[in-house]
């Protein structure tokens, strides 16, 4: 098994890209050790690994993130041989239940908040799991729409830029009830 990495724009953040599918069409994301237990053998795998703060889980990458103090230089080998060795045990990724909530299985009534979803799913989520990260519709209140990052978009220098010169400017013109984008934190 060969993984690639690629770097992202958030310095603190690498991508992993083991070359095999690991989350059909979803993603899951973990930022405690006990979240990871609970729900993902192989976010638990990686955040016993010093250094490591947060996994991002997609279809078919991995972002992990370390803490300002570790170095890639080492912890990047530690990475890949604890990924190396969970896949090739085809040990479980992410357990269902963790899909199961409402949470991450929300129903939109609303009309516009539907085709807010779409334009996400459809134009900006492609090229932002491009640098290692994910967003998520958040809510639609008095024309603000609440956009999570994840991923290494969470936390990323350049990710405000990216909501308010892109995302926002794009959601603006096809859907004029928004009238700005924020982060959710």
């Amino acid at each position: 098994m060969f993984i690639q990495t690629e770097q992202t724009p958030n310095p603190e953040s690498l991508k992993f890209l083991p070359g095999t599918p690991l989350l059909a069409g979803k993603s899951a994301e973990f930022t405690s050790q006990e979240e990871a237990e609970r729900y993902s053998p192989l976010a638990d795998r990686l955040l016993q690994i010093e250094g490591t703060s947060q996994i991002f889980i997609a279809e078919d990458f991995v972002t992990v993130t370390k803490t300002p103090e570790a170095n890639w230089d080492q912890l990047k080998a530690l990475v890949m041989t604890a990924l190396m060795q969970h896949l090739t045990f085809v040990e479980p990724i992410v357990h269902d239940e963790y899909f199961k909530s409402d949470e991450q299985n929300p129903v939109y009534d609303d009309e516009i908040v539907q085709q807010i979803v779409a334009l996400l799913d459809e134009r900006v989520r492609p090229a932002v799991a491009q640098d290692g990260g994910d967003i998520e519709f958040g809510s639609f209140t008095d024309g603000v729409l609440y956009l999570k990052m994840r991923g290494a978009c969470a936390g990323c220098p350049s990710s405000t830029m990216t909501l308010k010169s892109g995302i926002e400017n794009m959601m603006k013109h096809y859907i004029p009830e928004v009238e700005s984008v924020e982060a959710l934190v």
